[in-house]
């Protein structure tokens, strides 16, 4: 088909949904720019955006909260008593799948370190105590050792942005991917969603380019499908994948109790939780609904059933969603078979774009609207649903800002004292200041140990622990 068939095409079906004026600026674009913009427009959900503009752009609208939810079942971090079996036969099971090659790991990683003051990719932040290693390179690290550790090839999964997909590749391409084998890392990006006016008209960031952000995390579940990934795993014989954001250092990716607990229970998506701080702590909460595990989101759990206390004064709603997840193949496989979409997010935020002049307009105020997706949104759809609780200190400490809570300095600081206090569970002393605190900085390397056990067996290789001096162990 000519260019000149293809825009009379789009044309038409722009009409048709009245979003004509995408090609405003036709008759001044170059011809390469004139593709460019074609291609664009072809990306486009025709079907879907009317719908979208009703729904979410148009109307204020609201999540719709379920007449009736329950706390959701829960596994404590450590065995209650009576219960030491069953997680013990959980783990046994969790360290099996990952010796025969069944599981794999997948991040998140489309953000940017702007909120970071950091130009690139957010998995590029360097964030260790000692070394300053990349968040990118702690994770392939932790991958590395649970590969020796079970050995077992274990392939990472990498969803970037079209922000930061290039850099993120080159990242890997020169640091010779982490000690990675280059073919058990795919990397793929995420879709993307058209940023609308409060109108509904889409914006243009450019005279031959639709403005767009990422689609959520939500838009994870697509990707992998769309990209090939999951017919990777199908190929490998990857049955479970162990979900995690690009921020949170602390993360035991490959978690054989969790994997365990969710491939016994027959689960397809299944959630670590932490128990909040607070009633209103800014974390979704896990809820049963009709049966089915959901998150409700702190902006949308009513004050009168954030306040509820159980008999033993905790909070009846303590679930805090973290999103860290495994999540079975064939879950990935069967929910894309079906045409699945999950519910939007509205954000409104602030959109860059050219106006009907052709003049860029960066906005001080908000302007427009961006729609995401969460992946937490497909839990209902999951038949069976496990949730195991992690302690924060163990495994969360996000790098969010530049400064304050979530900050490097906190995550650094976590990362010593996780590192201290697996230490002295293993035995070692470990100088400590008046506060309590880690009295030496630490930074334990993924390639050391992935628990306790881990060093018990490194024991005789430890130094003597030191105050005010700064360890590295590898």
């Amino acid at each position: 088909m000519s260019i000149t068939e293809r825009y009379e095409k789009l044309k038409n079906q722009l009409n048709q949904i009245g979003q004509e004026h995408l090609l405003r600026f036709w008759e001044e674009l170059e011809e390469t720019k004139k593709e460019k913009l074609l291609r664009d427009i072809e990306q486009l959900e025709f079907e879907n955006i009317p719908s979208w503009v009703e729904k979410y752009v148009k109307q204020e609208y609201s999540v719709e909260i379920p007449s009736k939810f329950d706390p959701a079942p829960y596994f404590k971090a450590e065995p209650p008593k009576g219960q030491e079996e069953t997680y013990a036969d959980a783990k046994a099971a969790g360290e099996d799948l990952i010796r025969e090659g069944k599981v794999g790991a997948f991040v998140v990683a489309g953000g940017q370190g702007t909120r970071l003051g950091f130009g690139g990719p957010k998995g590029c932040y360097p964030v260790s105590p000692v070394k300053n290693k990349t968040l990118f390179q702690i994770f392939a690290e932790t991958i590395i050792f649970a590969s020796r550790k079970y050995g077992a090839k274990i392939p990472w999964y990498i969803m970037t942005s079209p922000l930061n997909h290039n850099a993120t590749v080159q990242a890997f391409e020169d640091n010779n991917y982490f000690g990675l084998d280059k073919n058990d890392v795919f990397m793929f990006e995420q879709g993307t969603m058209p940023n609308f006016q409060f109108d509904g008209k889409i914006f243009l960031a450019e005279k031959d380019e639709i403005a767009k952000s990422p689609d959520g995390h939500g838009g994870s579940l697509k990707a992998l499908y769309a990209s090939g990934a999951v017919a990777d795993m199908n190929r490998r014989g990857i049955e479970h994948l162990s979900y995690f954001q690009v921020d949170n250092p602390l993360i035991q990716i490959i978690d054989p109790l969790f994997i365990g607990l969710h491939a016994k229970a027959d689960a397809e998506m299944s959630s670590k939780t932490l128990i909040k701080g607070y009633p209103k702590e800014k974390v979704g909460n896990f809820c049963l609904v009709n049966g089915r595990v959901n998150v409700i989101e702190y902006s949308d759990l009513p004050d009168e059933e954030a306040e509820k206390k159980n008999p033993d004064g905790s909070p009846v709603f303590q679930l805090g969603s973290i999103a860290i997840h495994i999540i079975s193949r064939s879950f990935i496989e069967d929910i894309n078979s079906e045409g699945f979409a999950l519910p939007f997010h509205k954000a409104v935020k602030k959109i860059p774009h050219v106006n009907e002049a052709g003049e860029k307009i960066k906005p001080e105020e908000k302007n427009g609207i961006k729609l995401e997706t969460f992946v937490f949104d497909a839990l209902p759809m999951a038949g069976e649903s496990v949730i195991l609780e992690t302690l924060r200190e163990e495994e969360f400490a996000p790098v969010k800002n530049k400064e304050g809570v979530d900050s490097p300095a906190v995550t650094r600081e976590m990362m010593t004292e996780r590192a201290a206090k697996w230490l002295e569970a293993a035995g070692v002393d470990i100088p400590r200041n008046s506060e309590g605190k880690a009295d030496c900085v630490i930074e334990m390397s993924p390639l050391f140990a992935a628990c306790i056990n881990d060093i018990i067996e490194k024991k005789s290789e430890l130094p003597k622990f030191e105050a005010g001096k700064t360890y590295y162990l590898e």
